[in-house]
């Protein structure tokens, strides 16, 4: 692991990485939170919910766009997510201070 150091061209960055079933899977988990949740509890207005899974990162980088490069590539080469059936979306919040 590489050592930050002060004046380094180096920053950490919050990655975070939501991964959920694309539009055609079904979601069983937002299904029933949507009809024994939502419904029932009085918010008929809300049509639908789909659940995800949402990983954080911290991450050594140059740039907020070279660590979402580097999450991006680590998910697909990890197989983090499965590419078939679900959808993986990768976004930088900011450095950490």
């Amino acid at each position: 692991m590489d050592i930050i150091r002060e004046g380094s061209p180096y920053r950490k960055f919050i990655v975070l990485v939501t991964i959920e079933n694309k539009q055609f899977v079904n979601d069983p988990e937002g299904e029933t939170i949507h009809r024994d949740l939502v419904v029932k509890g009085g918010y008929s207005n809300v049509e639908s919910v789909r659940s995800s899974k949402t990983l954080k990162m911290i991450v050594n980088a140059k740039s907020e766009r070279a660590a979402e490069k580097i999450v991006s590539t680590l998910c697909k080469d990890l197989r983090i997510f499965n590419p078939i059936i679900s959808e993986c979306i990768v976004r930088s919040i900011g450095k950490v201070e």
